[in-house]
């Protein structure tokens, strides 16, 4: 009886500025842990991009500024190209400990669920100690509270940078037609618990530091308003009162076949 294939474990890294971090981020994965790493660079005014090339890992760099969700669809994209079985998003900002990634894909790989996402969050002094803003703190937790009982999910974090996919995840629901900004994220998963994948979380340390990406309060705002409109959407799909574009599953399949053709 032959062993089970291995899975190929690919992480992204939508990258902007990433300069003065990437190489920490890159040195905490465990050897072994990925079969590659893809950077996307979305513009960056620095040298991210000669430092990934340094590093020695596979660069994709956009010709215009796309936006954070435009950078990871670009991430995704390019995954799925290389033959990806699961695919880890991780920022390149040092915010997330990069060495849990080999546990998140184990995860996966188990069958144990089909989202993996970091949950910065163990304790309200952890994450303040670690620098999370006050303001940002309690934003994080109302939001979090309204997502987990809409969705029906118990996660710690639904904000984090830090995701691992299962391949079928990425070739189910329709991330190409999400908005290119940072809601991207709420809608991933807003599409992934509508498809009926299992999400769950694992801790990871917080860090806040002067080069660790964050937004401002005033996008901050915004990204919290857009949150609840995409919960208010889900309500609607689910009771069968309005279906959203959001979770309209079969314009992925042939956005995917293209993509692998």
């Amino acid at each position: 009886m032959s062993a089970p294939k291995k899975p190929k474990i690919i992480a992204v890294m939508p990258a902007y500025n990433a300069a003065a971090t990437l190489e920490k981020t890159v040195r905490d994965i465990p050897a072994g842990g990925v079969d590659e790493i893809i950077l996307v660079d979305d513009c960056s005014s620095d040298n991210t991009v000669e430092t990934a090339e340094a590093l020695g890992l596979t660069v994709v760099r956009h010709e215009k500024n796309t936006g954070y969700g435009g950078n990871q669809k670009t991430c995704y994209t390019r995954a799925l190209e290389l033959g990806a079985d699961i695919v880890v998003m991780i920022h390149p900002d040092y915010q997330y400990d990069s060495r849990v990634i080999p546990i998140a894909a184990e995860l996966i790989r188990l069958g144990n669920c089909d989202v993996i996402l970091g949950s910065r969050i163990r304790s309200r002094a952890e994450a303040l100690e670690g620098g999370m803003p006050v303001w940002k703190y309690i934003a994080n937790r109302f939001l979090t509270m309204v997502e987990n009982v809409t969705l029906g999910q118990n996660l710690g974090d639904f904000h984090s940078g830090f995701r691992a996919y299962k391949r079928e995840v990425l070739e189910t629901i329709s991330w190409q037609t999400n908005s290119d900004d940072f809601i991207f994220d709420t809608q991933f998963l807003a599409q992934s618990v509508d498809a009926g994948f299992r999400l769950a979380d694992i801790p990871v340390p917080v860090r806040y530091f002067a080069e660790a990406s964050s937004i401002n309060f005033r996008r901050s705002t915004r990204y919290g308003l857009l949150t609840l409109w995409v919960m208010f959407l889900f309500l609607l799909n689910r009771f069968g009162i309005f279906k959203a574009k959001l979770f309209r599953r079969d314009q992925n399949a042939a956005t995917v076949k293209d993509t692998m053709a």
